[in-house]
């Protein structure tokens, strides 16, 4: 079931994105790392209403952001629609020991709807370019490559810009 997170699933969520980070550098894929996400940014999403959960048997198995609010860092990205009424997708994960059973699609299949209902021009994201895997998670959905950024504090390598007119 899907639901907005609040203060008290903090540790939890922190657990999970901490399991992630370290799955994923055990790949060679160095998205997340100790300083990202940090406790605080989780907390600011959880405050903001945006950090949203999948919980199964009381447990959480999956996480996103969804927001309204264009980060500075994408103002030079070249997007396929205007920057107005867009939806952003940030800090999509899924616990390792809950990969492959479909809890990203879910997670999507609802930032999708939410985008719908609020009529929003677009989805907006990145993603890792090391990230093979989501590349073709997102490329499979119809999201089309816009463009890229740096989070020097994360990797070196580029995150690729995705959008999916809705």
């Amino acid at each position: 079931m899907i639901r907005k997170a609040i203060r008290e699933d903090l540790p939890a969520i922190k657990s999970l994105t901490e399991a992630c980070a370290k799955a994923l550098q055990a790949k060679n894929i160095f998205q997340w790392n100790e300083n990202y996400p940090s406790r605080e940014k989780l907390a600011a999403d959880i405050r903001k209403n945006e950090l949203y959960l999948w919980e199964e048997d009381k447990r959480i198995v999956s996480i996103m952001v969804l927001t309204s609010t264009m980060a500075s860092v994408y103002n030079d990205v070249h997007w396929f629609t205007p920057n107005k009424n867009n939806l952003y997708v940030h800090r999509l994960a899924t616990h390792p020991e809950y990969w492959g059973e479909g809890y990203a699609r879910k997670m999507m299949d609802f930032a999708e709807e939410t985008a719908k209902q609020n009529n929003c021009a677009s989805i907006r994201l990145d993603t890792f370019s090391k990230n093979k895997r989501n590349l073709k998670f997102y490329e499979a959905r119809g999201y089309d490559r816009s463009g890229f950024v740096y989070f020097p504090d994360k990797s070196s390598a580029p995150f690729y810009c995705y959008e999916k007119i809705m």
